[in-house]
Parts: structure tokens; C-alpha cells; sequence
């Protein structure tokens, strides 16, 4: 058997992943061990899912997916397209979505992973309760009427292993995409309260180079749009982020009307968007200083060169989660996909974040970063009151590894 790697390949795990079969299996497993990690699908950048100790995998639980109300209760390892998929079939629907449908529930919720849109939090915003396996090997489910429960949900999997959780749902809808080019780069920042407000998911894509910003757009069906807007023209065909890659595997746009879960990701879950060849990084800003932070990228430019593929623009709405990348703040996201060469990006990751910490950047938890811990804990106002909480939910310290030993060392 070959190494274990992340879905980058920049990242080799220390040892091989347990993967079993049933709950009470998965329960014995973390009774038994000293030290245990879960890796969801490697969609991560760095070592926070690492270990010495036993990795487990929880794609081999049963699946579960129920949906009572305006609620589903879902098995952790389930990826979002599986989950969404079920969803429209039984008219119900998630509020937002990532861009890649491959990520597992789990694993994104509880790295804060999130989508686009003004009125829209991260994924982990629609959970309603959480269920782990604690350090004893027991059962723990916290509901949003736990005092424990803002805690939970984003946890980096300090608190134990998660194998179900019940998110939000809607009745179903449909989404228009349309894409934009020609998009001035210079208007990013004085209209960017009418480009992010001008439908329910929007991104923009530059590599703070080029004049031009390609803006997707992804509209409520039926909602009409301008075939020019703010200076850019709706594109003559199908369009990848990444304006070189072919657009296969992206969503349909075009404004062609078609299921949320079908428009809502950037990319399509019958492919593989990418070999993998990537690195990436991404900050999470109050939405106030989203001009200012725009153009320090633009000054960055020249240096991002070569090793920038592209940087991604959206926006989250606030939230009450305590390791949330929009905690407490509306918040502007600047998603950055490099090449594959670590030694050559630090450096400039290092020059991004001096210019964009001091205006109250928040690295992501689980992508490429620079900040030290002592910053990196500043920048997250309720890191001691997670650090309490996961010495109360495992004092022995059984579901740590280096990374949180370093960014969120126990108490």
C-alpha cells in the first residue's frame, strides 16, 4: 500500500487510516486508543487532521439520511452531493453549498467551510445538533439549546469524533448562474455592496493582475439580469474559475434555471474538478474594510506572479460559532489558489498577511498560513472559551495532535 496523502498531495499522513464499519465499532476504536484524529476527504492544506496515534475514516458508516420537517439528520462521512442530491428529491433543500459537492458534511462543518452570499452563513450555520463520540467512547449529541453547542459544531475535531449531524433545510429551489467578464478590477472595491447584493451566490474571481474580474452570479430563477453590467459583459460561453482550464466540469451557467444543488458548487460531482495540484490559503475580513484589503492585494500583484492561479472573492454573513470564520461579523472572504510549491509561497503568504492581519484578517484552519499561534489565536475572540470546552470534553487530551497543540494548546 502506497502513502496516505491529502487530496493535494502536500500533505503525507503518519500512519494509515482505520476505517469502520459501524458506530459501536467506531466507538470501541476510540475507547481503545490513545490518541485519535479523523480525516474526512483531505480537502485540507495542512496537518490539522494528522496523527501519530489512529486516523480514522467514518465514510463506512452506515449511510443515514433522514429528513423529518424542515430538518435531516445525515451520517458524518456522507459527502455534500450525496446529501444533496436526497434532499431535492424530496423537495427540500440546504441554504448554501461550497464549491466542490465532493467534501464530506463533517469535515467541512467542522473546519468552517462555506459558500457565498450577503444572507448567507457558513454550512456549519445550518447545524441544528451534533452527535460524537466522546473520549470514553460514548455517545455526546448537543442541540442548539446546549450552552456547549456554539462550541461543537466548528471543533477541528478537538472534541471527539463526529458521526451524525442534523442540519437546517428549506423547501427546494432553483438557480440561475451567469458569468460575467470584463468586470473592471477597479470597481471591486467602490460597488462592492451592489456586486455581492446582486444575487444569492456571487463570486469574483481575479488574480490581481489582469484589469478585468470575472463575477458569477448565481440568481434566484426568474430573476432578470442584464446582458452588460458594471462595465463587464455576459460570457460567450462556459467558464472556468481558472479562465486557461477547460470548463467541463463546471456547473451549467448561461442562465440556464436548474436544481440549487446543481448550480449552487462551482463544480460538478460526477468529476473530478482537478488532479489536486494546488495549494491554497484563504482570510476572512469584516466587510467594512473590504476596499481597503483590495487594494493592498493590488499592490501585491506583481509578487503574487506566477505563483497565483487565482483568488477568489465572497461574502458570509455573520454567525454565533465560536471557531467561525464570520463569528460575530459579516464578513468578506479572500480565497487564494497558488501553485503547488510550498517553499516558493510562504514567502508571499507571509507579505499577504502582514498586509491584510493588521486589518483583522482570520487565517482559515485549514489551509496554507504564516500567522504564529499567539496571532492566529487573537484573530478568533473565542478561542479560550473552546480551549475550555475541549479540556472539559477531553481532558486527557486523546483527540489532539501537533497542530492543536500549537494553535490551541490545552489549557
Amino acid at each position: 500500500m502506497g502513502e496516505l496523502t491529502n487530496w493535494a498531495g502536500n500533505i503525507t499522513f503518519s500512519t494509515e487510516v482505520r476505517r469502520p464499519e459501524s458506530v459501536p465499532e467506531l466507538q470501541e476504536l476510540v475507547r481503545d486508543s490513545d490518541r485519535v484524529r479523523v480525516l474526512g476527504t483531505g480537502h485540507s492544506f495542512n496537518r490539522i487532521a494528522d496523527t501519530t496515534g489512529t486516523l480514522v475514516s467514518v465514510a463506512d458508516l452506515p449511510r443515514v439520511i433522514t429528513v423529518e420537517g424542515d430538518s435531516v439528520t445525515v451520517s458524518a462521512g456522507l459527502r455534500y452531493g450525496e446529501v444533496t442530491a436526497a434532499l431535492q428529491a424530496e423537495g427540500r433543500a440546504l441554504h448554501n453549498l461550497g464549491s466542490l459537492p465532493h467534501i464530506s458534511v463533517a469535515g467541512a462543518c467542522s473546519t468552517g467551510t462555506h459558500g457565498s452570499g450577503d444572507t448567507n452563513g457558513t454550512l456549519a450555520s445550518a447545524v441544528s445538533a451534533i452527535t460524537f463520540i466522546g473520549a470514553d467512547g460514548e455517545l455526546v449529541t448537543l442541540t442548539r439549546d446546549d450552552p456547549d453547542f456554539l462550541g461543537s459544531v466548528i471543533s477541528l475535531g478537538a472534541l471527539g469524533v463526529t458521526v451524525r449531524l442534523t442540519l437546517d433545510t428549506r423547501p427546494a429551489y432553483e438557480i440561475s448562474q451567469v458569468v460575467y467578464d470584463g468586470v473592471p478590477v477597479g470597481r471591486l472595491g467602490p460597488d462592492f455592496e451592489e456586486i455581492f447584493a446582486s444575487a444569492y451566490s456571487v463570486s469574483a474571481f481575479t488574480d490581481w493582475l489582469d484589469p478585468d474580474v470575472m463575477v458569477w452570479r448565481k440568481l434566484r430563477a426568474g430573476t432578470p439580469y442584464e446582458p452588460e453590467w458594471l462595465g463587464g459583459r455576459i460570457a460567450d460561453g462556459a467558464r472556468h474559475p481558472i479562465k486557461a482550464m477547460p470548463a467541463d466540469f463546471a456547473t451549467q451557467q448561461g442562465g440556464v434555471p436548474g436544481p440549487w444543488n446543481e448550480r449552487l458548487p462551482h463544480f460538478r460531482l460526477e468529476f473530478t474538478p482537478s488532479n489536486g495540484e494546488e495549494l491554497q490559503s484563504e482570510y476572512f475580513l469584516p466587510r467594512a474594510v473590504a476596499g481597503q484589503a483590495f487594494e493592498e492585494m493590488r499592490t501585491l500583484g506583481k509578487r503574487f506572479e506566477g505563483l497565483l492561479q487565482i483568488s477568489e472573492v465572497r461574502t458570509i454573513a455573520a454567525d454565533d460559532l465560536w471557531l467561525s470564520p464570520s463569528q460575530g461579523r459579516d464578513t468578506v472572504a479572500l480565497h487564494f489558489t497558488w501553485i503547488q510549491d510550498e517553499a516558493a509561497i510562504r514567502p508571499v503568504v507571509g507579505a499577504l498577511e502582514a498586509a491584510i492581519l493588521p486589518l483583522g484578517a482570520r487565517p482559515h484552519w485549514g489551509k496554507v498560513f504564516t500567522t504564529d499561534a499567539a496571532t492566529l489565536r487573537e484573530c478568533y475572540p473565542k478561542v479560550p472559551e473552546f480551549i475550555s470546552l475541549a479540556a472539559k470534553y477531553d481532558p486527557a487530551g486523546k483527540f489532539r495532535n501537533d497542530y492543536l497543540d500549537t494553535y490551541l494548546p490545552s489549557a
